[in-house]
């Protein structure tokens, strides 16, 4: 039999080969996203004059007024970032994003000889955007930055009132409006449609398709409506002991996950048994573990 120091090291050779896994596994989506990225680049954005946001955005427009490569420019405006994000994010976030910033401005010079896939400028913006997005969103997703604007947003945000978000919105309309004293207006608002619908791309990439929510609620039948919402919906819930801030009183809270599907029937349920019953529902994104499975709707 083995002894229990021979299962002990056994088990951390696992756990460390899993580990491996993962990494090789995260690197690869990251190269993915940095392939998407320069795609989108050379093949729907920078030959119609189109640009994206952040450092992205200013490499384009320094290499049309330049001459030079994308690339360098990639590389030599995110250098301050990653040395301001070794401090503030990290040794595993910098390298990771660095490695990511590097090959993206190898491949952006890699596809540079690919013609357009398309002269039509609106065409280009919305599937350039779409292909950014992913991109960007398999990059953010796995734990990597290929663009040192949220390095500076989170700094800023250490110093202001403002948010990350906010911040780097801010940075990217400047950013968006200088293209047109570049390339013309027309083209800074093309680029605009590219940024939006990046965006979105970026939210649906990082946090997945299927958007789960939180519900709270809080009633005087909560035996009830928790078996219901167990029956009906089949979904798991957990009673929590609360207090009332005002009152002073015991308060039962409801808490459980459902589909954006299930929000309307949750709050059939809810209604039909306590019309006066407090419900809470946010958003909520990669749900893991316990009894939630995706489940019809009865």
């Amino acid at each position: 039999m083995e002894s229990t120091e021979q299962i002990d090291l056994l088990n951390k050779q696992k756990h460390k080969g899993l580990k491996v896994y993962q990494y090789v596994i995260r690197a690869l989506l990251i190269a993915i996203g940095v392939t998407f990225e320069a795609i989108a680049l050379e093949t729907f954005l920078v030959p119609n004059k189109i640009i994206d946001g952040g450092v992205v955005g200013v490499s384009i427009m320094m290499a049309h007024l330049s001459g030079f490569p994308i690339g360098i420019f990639l590389i030599i405006i995110n250098i301050p970032f990653f040395i301001i994000g070794y401090k503030q994010m990290g040794k595993t976030f910098t390298i990771t994003s660095a490695c990511g910033v590097t090959l993206l401005a190898f491949l952006t010079s890699l596809f540079t000889p690919i013609p357009r896939f398309t002269d039509d400028l609106l065409l280009a913006a919305v599937f350039g955007g779409i292909i950014m997005g992913i991109g960007v969103g398999l990059v953010i997703r796995n734990g990597g930055s290929s663009d040192g604007t949220e390095i500076l947003a989170v700094l800023f945000n250490q110093k202001t009132p403002f948010s990350v978000g906010e911040i780097v919105l801010f940075v990217n309309i400047f950013i968006l409006g200088s293209a047109g004293f570049v390339f013309g207006w027309n083209y800074a608002m093309y680029s605009l449609i590219a940024y939006f619908v990046a965006f979105k791309m970026i939210d649906i990439t990082s946090e997945g398709l299927e958007s789960s929510k939180a519900v709270w609620i809080i009633s005087d039948q909560h035996e009830e409506i928790g078996d219901a919402l167990n029956d009906r919906l089949g979904r798991g819930v957990t009673y929590l002991n609360g207090e009332g801030a005002y009152t002073g009183n015991n308060k039962n809270v409801i808490f459980t996950v459902i589909s954006r599907l299930e929000e309307a029937k949750v709050k059939n349920i809810v209604d039909s048994i306590d019309k006066s019953a407090f419900l809470a529902i946010s958003d909520i994104h990669d749900v893991k573990g316990g009894r939630f499975k995706k489940r019809s709707i009865h």
